[in-house]
């Protein structure tokens, strides 16, 4: 019984962090860094202050976890992305794109947040350790994927390295278009684009609708 209580109030605690962050990111969005408060999230998370102060002794506290959670939530979504995609490197780089432009990942309210928080990391060491390395590992298997797939064909030409960062750049700059143009913005249109890109880098294997099929190449 003892133990059945206890671990009822650690799920108890655990959703009550994850409504905390829900809160913070959902006031970082709509309010801004500066503007997000302690009680500004507890409003938001429906508890007392005195219970956000309990788990987290300070804001700085609450906007770092709020970060990493970003950030393992981001990995998260393209490791499963690679996870359920085929083995070729082909399919791995159409999932990581797919995965990029997911609403789980892609949504103007995460974006916002993502970049309130790189605004921040100049003058915060902590905040730019964590962002460099959610960026640092995406980077890698993306320029992994991009060497895996220039083996496949004639492209001795290409720095698979300069390929995955112009990709990286191509879709950042579709996400700060979503974030200044959201009643335009199509998340087709902008995988569209990502496969344009692919197609000039690798025409072997990509065209402007996507990945060349197998049958089509023979």
């Amino acid at each position: 019984m003892a133990a059945k209580q206890a671990t009822s109030r650690l799920k108890r605690r655990d959703q009550t962090r994850r409504d905390l962050i829900t809160a913070t990111i959902d006031s970082i969005a709509k309010d801004g860094f500066a503007e997000t408060t302690l009680e500004k999230v507890s409003k938001r998370a429906g508890v007392s202050r005195g219970l956000v102060n309990f788990h987290f002794i300070s804001k700085e506290k609450l906007l770092i976890e709020t970060l990493e959670q970003l950030s393992e939530e981001y990995a998260a979504s393209w490791r499963k992305a690679l996870d359920d995609a085929d083995d070729d490197p082909v399919s791995q780089l159409v999932a990581l794109i797919e995965s990029d432009f997911h609403p789980r990942v892609c949504s103007r309210k995460k974006i916002a947040v993502w970049y309130a928080f790189l605004g921040e990391a100049r003058s915060r060491p902590t905040y730019t350790k964590v962002c460099q390395s959610w960026d640092k590992r995406f980077s890698t298997v993306m320029e992994s994927t991009c060497k895996n797939v220039a083996a496949l064909g004639d492209y001795d030409h290409v720095d698979h390295v300069v390929a995955a960062r112009a990709l990286g750049a191509l879709i950042d700059s579709l996400w700060r278009e979503l974030m200044l143009s959201p009643k335009t913005f199509d998340r087709e249109k902008s995988k569209i684009v990502c496969f344009r890109h692919l197609a000039n880098v690798f025409p072997q294997h990509f065209n402007a609708a996507g990945p060349i099929p197998q049958n089509a190449k023979e």
